[in-house]
């Protein structure tokens, strides 16, 4: 297979650092489990087919040590964890205390080494864009994301919250006031509620309302730094747009962070199984793109990480995207050989992946998906801009 010629990089100042991992390739939650597909390393080979990513801005993610998580999580948790995965199995008391092997949580092969690697990626992110050891301003950390994970048990496929553990880093370093911002479609729980009482963090989630956890309502103050767009099934590009402009930058604009997070779930996109929400990539690079000029202009680090996204085809081209973005290299409308290569290589046989449309081989961006801005979309700008 042909190497892409390398493109430009447009980005001023130092580059943006890519952390990815390979611990993902071949490990699974289960054969009917939505993360059953690969996502991480299918960005991964469309950046690199892409050639968009110059070695010496790309990291490895490095496997958290126990007493780096236990910032956040319970220490016997952590260990349980550990031995579920050398043993693959939990006795009655530890599944009873810490719900490991419950319902959407299974015990899998590499249960404790694939968070380790999560929370360990997105530690490094902290560093390398603040504090002494800072090389960047802009990290993408592509295997991290995991919103719900609570400090004594698994939720939502979520065994350690890595985002929390990120941010309390970047705390440690002094970047304290931080603004969150979750583009999952799934609520970000976990995060909201670890700092449910840090008012120099703020919490912004937009996700789609009435699905798990059920939890966000547009009132939902999280103890006064939250802000909730839970939006309506069908949710458009410019109702993004809407969101995202007349919203989350003036929340974010007004908190004044000395750091932003950009939780970038893909899972809001029209083709993902587990939403009915219809919004094509462009919207998610948009809001991206969007954050990370405010994140420039403020002069503050910015990390963009992964999160949900069940459909390869969908999430792994939205976060290679991503990354275009990151470096404002402008994405080509028919991708080069060697990243179609990636993509035909995938199966995905569930829904629209049993017979996929040509674009899921041969483009990166999705034909946009506008519409009307409903009321509730008004309304709910209204309602998460009251009471700065």
């Amino acid at each position: 297979m042909p190497a892409a010629p390398q493109a430009e990089v447009r980005s001023a100042g130092p580059q943006p650092v890519l952390i990815g991992s390979e611990i993902t390739r071949h490990s699974s939650f289960g054969r009917w489990h939505p993360l059953s597909v690969p996502r991480v390393t299918v960005a991964l080979d469309l950046i690199r087919a892409m050639g968009w990513i110059d070695p010496a801005c790309y990291v490895d993610a490095p496997m958290a040590e126990p007493a780096e998580v236990v910032r956040f999580h319970d220490p016997g948790y952590v260990a349980a964890l550990r031995t579920a995965e050398a043993e693959q199995q939990v006795s009655e008391a530890v599944r009873d205390r810490y719900a490991i092997g419950v319902g959407s949580n299974p015990i899998y092969p590499e249960m404790y080494r694939r968070p380790m690697t999560g929370a360990g990626g997105l530690m490094l992110a902290a560093r390398l864009s603040a504090g002494p050891s800072a090389r960047t301003g802009i990290v993408h950390c592509l295997g991290g994301g995991t919103h719900h994970g609570r400090p004594d048990r698994p939720s939502g496929f979520c065994y350690l919250n890595d985002v929390v553990l990120g941010m309390m880093v970047w705390q440690e370093l002094g970047r304290e006031r931080i603004a969150y911002i979750d583009l999952d479609a799934h609520h970000g729980d976990g995060v909201q509620d670890a700092f449910a009482h840090d008012d120099r963090v703020l919490t912004v989630s937009v996700h789609e309302e009435k699905r798990w956890p059920f939890t966000g309502l547009a009132d939902d103050r999280g103890g006064g730094g939250a802000r909730n767009l839970p939006v309506p099934a069908g949710l458009n590009d410019s109702e993004m747009r809407v969101l995202v402009q007349d919203a989350i930058l003036k929340l974010v604009r007004a908190h004044r962070p000395d750091a932003v997070f950009i939780q970038c779930g893909a899972d809001a996109l029209e083709e993902d199984p587990l939403s009915r929400l219809c919004l094509s990539n462009n919207a998610l690079a948009d809001a991206v793109g969007a954050l990370r000029d405010l994140a420039g202009e403020l002069d503050v680090p910015l990390i963009v990480t992964g999160g949900g996204g069940y459909n390869p085809f969908s999430t792994g081209r939205c976060w290679a995207m991503l990354w275009a973005v990151l470096n404002r290299i402008e994405v080509p409308p028919v991708l080069p050989p060697p990243a179609e290569a990636v993509l035909r290589a995938l199966r995905f046989p569930r829904g629209a992946g049993r017979n996929p449309p040509e674009h899921w081989f041969t483009t990166l961006a999705d034909a946009p998906r506008e519409g009307p801005v409903r009321r509730e979309i008004r309304h709910l700008v209204g309602t998460v801009l009251e009471s700065r």
